[in-house]
C-alpha cells in the first residue's frame, strides 16, 4: 500500500516516457505512482526497489520523489515561511512544491521569513498541509528532571495562562505568566529551566535560574544600573511592579531579594526616593 506523506520502499513496476511507475509488491497495477525521469537514479530497472516520498505536485497529481523532505507525517519540524497569501502561508520543506500552512491552522501572526514549529496532516482533499496546532502531537514522556536547562520552541501564547513551549520540539512545556519576563513571539527558540515535572509528565518551565543564582544576577544588574545612573535609582519597596519590570526587567519580588542581598553586603542603602550606591 502506498502511503502519502511518508518515506517508503516501492518497487519499479513499469517504465514509461515520463519516468518510472512504482507500487508496493502486493498491489502492482493498482494506482501506480509516477517517479519522474529527472528524479530517477541512472541505473534503475523494472523490479528494483527504491525509497521514495509520495505527495501531490503543483498539478495535484500524486507523484514520488527520492528527496526526503524536512517534515514527514507524525513528525514536527521548524520550517521557514517563503510566501504569504490571503489563504495561508507557504513553507520551505525541501521539495519543489512548497508546503501550505492554511490560515485556519496558524497560531498568532505568521510573517515571511519567520520560522515556525509545525506538524503535517492530510486534508479532506488528500493534500499534505502544515499545522501549527501541535499540542496533541507532543509527548509527556520527557527524560528530564527539575532544574535541567533545555531548549524549546514557542508554539502558542495564551494571555491568561502563559507561553506554550515544545521542549526539544517534542515535549509538552509551559511557562506560566508569573514566570514571564521580556517579550516573546511564536516561533522563538528559547533556553529555559525545568521548574517542575508534573505528575502527568508535562513540564513547567522558567526563564529564571534557581533562586540563589538569580539573586546574584539580579544584584549585579542593579549595581550596573546604579553606576549608569550616577549611583542612585528611584526604585524601592513602594515602587509599582510594572515600573520595576520596565526599568530592570525583573519582578518586584526578585528586586526586593536582590536589594536585600546588596544591603546585607553594604553595597547600597535605601533613601526616601529609592536606593543609593555606597561608594
Amino acid at each position: 500500500m502506498i502511503e502519502v506523506g511518508k518515506m517508503q520502499k516501492l518497487a519499479v513496476v513499469r517504465k514509461a516516457q515520463k519516468g518510472y511507475y512504482l507500487n508496493s509488491k502486493e498491489a502492482r497495477g493498482q494506482n501506480d505512482v509516477l517517479l519522474p525521469k529527472n528524479q530517477a537514479p541512472e541505473e534503475i530497472e523494472v523490479g528494483d526497489e527504491i525509497e521514495v516520498f509520495v505527495y501531490k505536485d503543483s498539478e495535484e497529481t500524486t507523484i514520488a520523489t527520492v528527496r526526503k523532505p524536512k517534515l514527514l507525517l507524525g513528525e514536527l519540524a521548524v520550517l521557514r515561511v517563503v510566501a504569504i497569501t490571503n489563504f495561508g502561508a507557504f513553507l520551505d520543506w525541501g521539495l519543489e512544491k512548497d508546503l501550505l500552512l492554511p490560515l485556519k491552522e496558524q497560531a498568532g501572526t505568521v510573517v515571511k521569513d519567520g520560522t515556525y514549529l509545525v506538524g503535517l496532516y492530510i486534508n479532506s482533499s488528500d493534500r499534505l498541509c502544515a499545522t501549527m496546532k501541535i499540542y496533541d502531537s507532543l509527548s509527556s514522556e520527557a527524560p528530564y528532571k527539575n532544574n535541567d536547562i533545555v531548549q524549546g520552541t514557542i508554539y502558542n501564547i495564551n494571555n491568561e495562562l502563559g507561553v506554550f513551549v515544545a521542549v526539544d520540539n517534542k515535549y509538552h512545556g509551559l511557562i506560566l505568566n508569573k514566570e514571564l519576563y521580556g517579550n516573546f513571539a511564536i516561533g522563538d527558540n528559547i533556553e529555559v529551566r525545568i521548574k517542575k515535572v508534573r505528575p502527568d509528565g508535562k513540564l513547567e518551565l522558567s526563564l529564571r535560574q534557581e533562586a540563589y543564582h538569580e539573586i546574584e544576577n539580579d544584584a549585579q544588574k542593579i549595581l550596573e544600573r546604579l553606576k549608569l545612573s550616577g549611583g542612585t535609582l528611584q526604585l524601592n519597596d513602594s515602587s509599582a511592579p510594572d515600573f520595576i519590570k520596565e526599568e530592570l526587567n525583573m519582578s518586584k519580588r526578585a528586586f526586593k531579594r536582590a536589594v536585600g542581598r546588596l544591603m546585607k553586603e553594604g553595597a547600597i542603602k535605601t533613601t526616601d526616593k529609592g536606593i543609593e550606591m555606597m561608594w
